[in-house]
C-alpha cells in the first residue's frame, strides 16, 4: 500500500470516528450542529474556542459532554473579579515533616487538565487573564520561577456572556487572537427546543459515551496537519485575510472606511487548519473554497475590529465578513 493510499484510509477511518463522536455529543447537546462542529474543529486543530452566548443555552453542558466523548480529563473554573492567578495555576505550600524538616510542595490548580472550561472568562481581572494567556499559547505555566507543563493535549473552551458587561474586563486583542475560533451559541429553533424539553425534564437523561482517547485525539491532530490543501484554497485564504487589512493596497473602500485593524498571519494559520477540520467532519479528503467561506466568520470575527465611525453608523462586522468573502468567491468564480 502506498503512502497516499494509507493516508486516505486513515482519513476515512477518522471521518467515521468523528461521525460517532458527533452522534454521542448530540445525545446530550440537542440540535446546534453548527456549534458542535466548530467545537470539534477547534479540538481537531489543537486550538482553543471562545463560546459566546446567553445564559442557559447549554454551553457548560456541551463542554462537559465533549470531555466525556473525547476521553479528556476536564476541569471547570468559574471566573470572577476576585479570582487570582494562583486559583487556576496552583501554588506552593510549606509542609512540615514528622522530623521537623520543612519543604515547599506544589499543589496543582485546575488548569492542570486536558480540557479546561473557563466560564465567563471576561469576569476575571487582567492579571488572571494574562496567566491564562501564557498557558493557552505555550502549554506551560510558571509558578515560583519554575515552568510546569500542562496536560497533553491541552484545550481551553471559554464562555462569555454578550449582554452582561457590567463589572467585566474585556479580553485584550492578544488573548482573543489565541482563540482559534469564536463560536456563537444562539437560541434553538422551536422544534429543537421542544426536543430539549422532552429529553431533559423526564426521570432520566441520555448519556454520552467515550469515542476517542487522548492519544487518539493527538493522532487525529497530526493527521489533520498532513492533509493536502490545494493551491487555489491557499490563495483564497491569503486573499480573504488580506482583504480585511485597511492599509493593504487594493482593498475595498468599504473596508478602509469600516475596519480599524485587520487579522494577522495567525488568522491565516487558523483558516488553514479549520478548513481541513471541516473537510474531515464532512468525510472529505481535502478542503475546498466552500470550507474557506464557511470558516471565515468564526475565524476572523474576533481578530478584527470596527473603527469608531463604523460603530457609530451601526455597521455589522459579521455582515462585512460575509459580504466580502462572498464577493471574493464570486470574483474567483468569474475569473
Amino acid at each position: 500500500m502506498s503512502e497516499a493510499e494509507d493516508m486516505v484510509g486513515q482519513i476515512e477511518a477518522l471521518g467515521e470516528k468523528l461521525k460517532s463522536a458527533r452522534a454521542s455529543i448530540t445525545n446530550r447537546f440537542i440540535g446546534q450542529e453548527r456549534v458542535v462542529d466548530l467545537t470539534l474543529a477547534a479540538l481537531l486543530c489543537g486550538g482553543h474556542g471562545l463560546l459566546i452566548g446567553l445564559p442557559g443555552l447549554g454551553k457548560t453542558r456541551l463542554v462537559e459532554t465533549l470531555s466525556t466523548v473525547m476521553g479528556l480529563n476536564g476541569n471547570r473554573v468559574q471566573f470572577t473579579p476576585d479570582l487570582m492567578p494562583a486559583d487556576i495555576l496552583g501554588s506552593e505550600v510549606l509542609d512540615t515533616a514528622a522530623d521537623g524538616s520543612r519543604a515547599f510542595r506544589f499543589i496543582q490548580g485546575p488548569i492542570f487538565c486536558q480540557l479546561l472550561m473557563a466560564d465567563e472568562i471576561n469576569r476575571a481581572s487582567p492579571r488572571t487573564q494574562s496567566a491564562l494567556l501564557q498557558a493557552m499559547q505555550e502549554k506551560t505555566v510558571t509558578v515560583a520561577g519554575e515552568s510546569r507543563t500542562l496536560g497533553v493535549p491541552f484545550h481551553v473552551l471559554a464562555t462569555q456572556n454578550p449582554i452582561e458587561q457590567e463589572g467585566t474586563y474585556p479580553l485584550p486583542e492578544a488573548q482573543l487572537d489565541r482563540f482559534l475560533v469564536q463560536i456563537d451559541v444562539v437560541y434553538p429553533d422551536r422544534n429543537t427546543e421542544r426536543d430539549i424539553l422532552l429529553a431533559t425534564t423526564g426521570d432520566g437523561e441520555a448519556e454520552s459515551t467515550e469515542v476517542f482517547t487522548a492519544a487518539e485525539l493527538l493522532a487525529a491532530q497530526q493527521l489533520l496537519r498532513r492533509m493536502p490543501v490545494g493551491e487555489s484554497v491557499v490563495e483564497m485564504i491569503l486573499d480573504l485575510v488580506r482583504a480585511f487589512r485597511p492599509d493593504e493596497p487594493g482593498v475595498s473602500q468599504r473596508v478602509r472606511d469600516t475596519v480599524a485593524w485587520g487579522p494577522g498571519p495567525r488568522a491565516a494559520q487558523a483558516l488553514m487548519l479549520t478548513v481541513r477540520a471541516r473537510a474531515l467532519l464532512q468525510g472529505r479528503l481535502a478542503p475546498s473554497s466552500e470550507d474557506v467561506l464557511d470558516m471565515a466568520r468564526p475565524v476572523l470575527s474576533h481578530r478584527m475590529a470596527l473603527n469608531f465611525a463604523a460603530r457609530a453608523r451601526g455597521d455589522s462586522l459579521t455582515d462585512l465578513i460575509e459580504t466580502t468573502a462572498a464577493e471574493l468567491a464570486g470574483g474567483k468564480a468569474a475569473a
